[in-house]
């Protein structure tokens, strides 16, 4: 084997035999010229910066409008995740389940080797010791990734605590997950996106953008994370993590899991209304897409965002829909596929104002006039990557050791006509229904059909690490945990319309008056009546004053078609029935109680 260079020594930083180990194979397999340990430094990091920036895989933004931001383009085939190449590689297919694409470890390990051999000739190999929590804290696990991807280290330098503290957490033994990415050819037609948990190992090949490369993402903190939560008794959970102040000064936290599209970081870094706002209410964004959940000594739900960054979606984003989110990203950001305002050299994407450049480049890095051109300057999944200090409303709380404690958990999804503005679960096993039937619907934008319903689980169908019913049944045996200490389960619907398929809710910041509710009911505050989807509140207890709603309009939100709502149960049976007998019988039940609720007759 050609010698490797190595830039520092990882005997200095280390003393983990198995580790070093690990990283020799994976160089002997992939034979880079070099080999960097990052160490976390500023120094480091700089530099790496400044070799990135000297190679084009970054552009250095206005330092003066954007000051330390950053543009990445990926290749016009890399954009996005991709499900249909992501694999879950145990031993049994039964224990993958039918919602997850799944191969033999050994078939796949054998279909990869291939790609990687020699896959880093002429290139670095970059050592990525990182923690998923807060470092020594009771939360944390920890990860190693190796990457031939400057774009890759410097985002991994925003989403996680890295460096030499992570390799001193580990000690000679440690555990930690074993993360093998390359960018290769970035050749869509041979990438593929593994997980093997029972060897808590993940590896990566043929992609550069976010979700596929940045391991520590979607890859650890939900695929392989739900399996360990599994096994150890805690949860792994794609939600928002989210505290509200009231004018009293008590702050609750609720923890919120929507599918995509459906507003996760909109909620994540709401603004209040003005009113709401002059009255002293307050938010305090704990994370924005990951949460891990577990019962603490006191007998409550607490729960911890793993990630020190955001990795969100920016196009639609503008100072009326998320001016938290701007400010997020005003400084200390790495843009990823989107245009590039030339007059003034910053970055630029659809929502951001109602003039677009006029001599700038898109996301392709091709001249851009945004006045009379029919494509869009940014990529539609264009990413900002912001350290999680830069959020105006971060929760003073979000590097406490032990979490925040929940007292409600929401899931929703973008129904047009079934599903209303909110409802609560009658308990634990009817909010895991609730979270189990979890859907969305299609928009034209998206498929040029619309109103196709998807099923989208806890918004966890494409990243759950084992078969979903066993999924289901991890949540219901922590509500017997949890027993009366269990938090209230929700459900919201933003996107209900009315006969002209206009939204009648106004979403975004108004989202806190259903919320007000909420947090009410957690504190034994507030009314609820009863139906046959659960319990709604009365139209008296959602605060409608400068919403712009009428007490009309909030009866249509809050109206139960039970016509509509029994096709949906016929394909909420569809769904369930490809997990055959691993099914819990809770949730059958609770089908067939929500079935006889809409075919009983008011008496």
């Amino acid at each position: 084997m050609e010698q490797i260079e190595e830039e520092n020594r990882p005997m200095e930083l280390t003393r983990h035999q198995e580790l070093l180990s690990w990283v020799a194979a994976q160089a002997a397999l992939t034979r880079p010229d070099n080999i960097v340990w990052i160490d976390g430094s500023k120094a480091q990091l700089n530099a790496l910066r400044a070799q990135a920036v000297s190679t084009g895989e970054l552009l250095e933004l206005n330092g003066d409008k954007q000051p330390g931001c950053w543009l990445h383009r990926t290749e016009v085939s890399d954009v996005a995740r991709v499900e249909g190449r992501t694999f879950i590689c145990c031993e049994r297919e039964e224990d993958a389940g039918p919602t997850n694409h799944w191969m033999a470890p050994d078939e796949m390990r054998a279909l990869l080797r291939p790609l990687y051999d020699g896959c880093m000739r002429g290139r670095t190999m970059y050592v990525i010791p990182y923690s998923m929590g807060v470092v020594d804290s009771p939360f944390a696990r920890y990860g190693v990734e190796l990457t031939d991807s400057l774009y890759v280290v410097l985002s991994m330098a925003i989403m996680t605590r890295f460096g030499r503290p992570v390799l001193d957490a580990l000690g000679d033994t440690g555990e930690y997950v074993k993360c093998l990415h390359a960018k290769a050819d970035i050749d869509p037609d041979r990438r593929y996106i593994a997980h093997f948990p029972q060897d808590n190992t993940i590896m990566s090949v043929n992609s550069d953008y976010g979700g596929n490369a940045l391991l520590c993402k979607k890859c650890f903190s939900l695929r392989i994370a739900s399996v360990q939560g599994r096994s150890q008794g805690w949860l792994a959970e794609h939600m928002l993590i989210l505290g509200v102040e009231n004018p009293r000064g008590e702050v609750r936290y609720l923890a919120a899991a929507f599918p995509s599209a459906c507003g996760k970081t909109d909620l994540a870094m709401l603004t209040p209304p003005e009113r709401y706002r002059a009255q002293g209410w307050k938010i305090w964004c704990v994370g924005d897409d990951i949460a891990w959940l577990r019962v603490g000594p006191d007998g409550r739900l607490w729960a911890m965002n793993p990630e020190n960054g955001y990795l969100g979606v920016i196009p639609g984003v503008s100072p009326k829909t998320g001016p938290n989110i701007l400010a997020t990203v005003s400084r200390d950001t790495l843009f990823t596929n989107t245009a590039q305002n030339l007059d003034d050299d910053t970055a630029w994407w659809e929502g951001l104002s109602d003039t677009p450049p006029r001599h700038a480049l898109d996301w392709k890095g091709s001249p851009w006039d945004g006045a009379l051109s029919a494509e869009k300057g940014a990529q539609a999944n264009a990413r900002f990557c912001s350290p999680i200090t830069n959020c105006p409303c971060l929760s003073p709380e979000y590097e406490n050791p032990a979490g925040v404690p929940i007292s409600a958990i929401v899931f929703g999804g973008r129904r047009a006509k079934v599903a209303p503005l909110v409802y609560q679960s009658r308990d634990w096993v009817h909010g895991v229904f609730a979270g189990s039937i979890m859907a969305s619907e299609t928009t034209a934008a998206a498929t040029g059909k619309v109103g196709v319903v998807r099923r989208d689980p806890m918004a966890m169908l494409p990243f759950c690490g084992y078969n979903m019913a066993d999924y289901w049944r991890h949540w219901l045996e922590m509500g017997a945990l949890l027993g009366d200490n269990a938090p209230l389960v929700f459900h919201v619907n933003w996107f209900r319309t009315d006969g002209d398929g206009k939204l009648l809710w106004p979403g975004f910041g108004e989202n806190l008056r259903v919320l007000e509710w909420m947090l009410r009911r957690c504190g034994g505050e507030a009314e609820a009546v009863e139906s046959p989807v659960g319990l709604l509140p009365r139209t008296e207890d959602i605060d409608l004053e400068g919403s712009g709603v009428t007490r009309t309009a909030l009866e249509n939100l809050l109206s139960i078609d039970k016509a509509l709502w029994r096709d949906d149960v016929a394909d909420i049976r569809a769904f369930y029935a490809r997990f055959g007998g691993r099914l819990p019988q809770e949730l059958e039940q609770a089908l067939h109680e929500l079935e006889a609720g809409l075919n009983e007759r008011p008496s």
